[in-house]
């Protein structure tokens, strides 16, 4: 018997995992993960930015959380000598279209209790010198990590304090009762006191195994990317992104340098043909046709019909990705980038087609389910942990 079982072994499971041996030391504590290694999909093919919480609206779980994750994050890398740099970052306008959308953001950051910078044109070269801009927000507070290796000290934090973690442990079943929760993997059984669902791009299939059917689809959007060449990685200093547009919902093409000295550049977004779908090839017939026949992603995507189409047209021509990095810095050319391994967003979209722009979380009789915990939820993956426990104190 359990006192609490986690599934999903990516960065949130791991970090609750962490926080729930924090504040209860004798509690037996298991993380079931169906793949055989760790943080294998979303967590380990992250950006790795830590993020400030510019972004988000105030008051708002990602706002909250992604602002004290930081704080948490870097503290914790800190304590474990994990390497990380809060390198900064800057948001730029590249048109005069796009100078009030920047203002408003700027304010944003301020009501978000963010100590940030306005940049004039003359300025933006002092903090990236080959960043064509005509305005900028300069946060100093953004940094980079390798989330993979924040995950591996979760995990040796779980064992440490007696915790088990099952690699390739598919859950097949949950049966949730009122003072226990009972779950297969395979042919073994495990009972439980609480169950907390990590399961990012499943985490709506796990919900449904234990009976909540929730008014929204987590569907996955690949987004690719490229690798400056080791000559071109000057280019670019630390974090640069454009300025988001308000008639999509997804941040853009921008520069990260990664802890390891790489810089990579995008990423797009595209529909994927499977949860786990990183590759344009990869396909998944029963998922695909459960995506293309949910109502939800239909009128989503009648809403950005045009930014889809570029999106798409960019997935297919490097040159028009390459155009898109132009907008920020001019002296790239498509020779400059290398193909590099694409990621995967586990993005809730509602029936009615609107995306979940929070992190959306369900509490069960005895189970909670993280519904919809996209970017920035490496960062605040801390805060995450400690808010599953909060909700969960009195199962024990």
């Amino acid at each position: 018997m359990f006192d609490f079982v986690i599934v999903g072994g990516g960065i949130v499971g791991l970090s609750t995992g962490v926080q729930l041996s924090n504040e209860f030391p004798n509690a037996k504590i298991a993380v079931f993960e169906k793949e055989k290694e760790l943080a294998h999909h979303q967590t380990g093919h992250n950006s790795g930015v830590i993020h400030s919480g510019i972004y988000y609206k105030p008051g708002s779980y990602k706002a909250k959380f992604a602002r004290a994750g930081s704080q948490s994050m870097v503290s914790f890398c800190k304590e474990h000598d994990i390497d990380h740099d809060i390198c900064g970052k800057l948001i730029v306008a590249t048109e005069e279209k796009e100078i009030p959308l920047l203002e408003n953001l700027y304010k944003r950051g301020l009501e978000n209790g963010l100590a940030i910078k306005k940049l004039e044109r003359e300025e933006i070269p002092e903090y990236e010198p080959h960043v064509n801009g005509l305005s900028a927000i300069h946060v100093p507070q953004a940094g980079i990590v390798n989330y993979k290796q924040v995950s591996e000290k979760f995990a040796d934090i779980i064992r440490d304090n007696g915790g088990e973690i099952h690699l390739g442990s598919k859950v097949e079943e949950i049966i949730e009762k009122n003072d226990s929760v009972t779950i297969r993997v395979g042919d073994q059984y495990y009972e439980s006191k609480a169950l907390i669902n990590c399961g990012g791009l499943q985490s709506d299939d796990i919900a449904k195994k234990s009976g909540y059917i929730t008014d929204m689809r987590i569907i996955p959007f690949r987004g690719e990317y490229y690798k400056l060449k080791p000559e071109k990685r000057h280019l670019v200093k630390n974090l640069i992104y454009p300025v988001p547009n308000p008639d999509f919902p997804f941040l853009g093409v921008h520069f990260t340098r990664m802890i390891d000295g790489e810089v990579d550049a995008g990423p797009n977004a595209v529909l994927s043909w499977k949860k786990e779908g990183y590759k344009k090839t990869d396909i998944n017939i029963a998922e695909l046709a459960s995506f293309l026949t949910y109502s939800g992603l239909w009128k989503m995507a009648r809403g950005f019909i045009g930014e889809g189409l570029e999106e798409y047209k960019r997935s297919f021509s490097k040159k028009r990705f390459t155009e898109s990095l132009q907008r920020l810095i001019p002296e790239l050319n498509e020779n400059d980038l290398i193909e590099a391994p694409a990621g995967v967003r586990a993005q809730a979209i509602r029936k009615d087609g609107a995306m979940v722009d929070d992190f959306f979380i369900v509490t069960g009789k005895r189970t909670v389910h993280v519904c919809n915990a996209p970017s920035p939820a490496a960062t605040a993956s801390i805060e995450i942990g400690k808010e599953i426990v909060n909700r969960i104190k009195e199962w024990v």
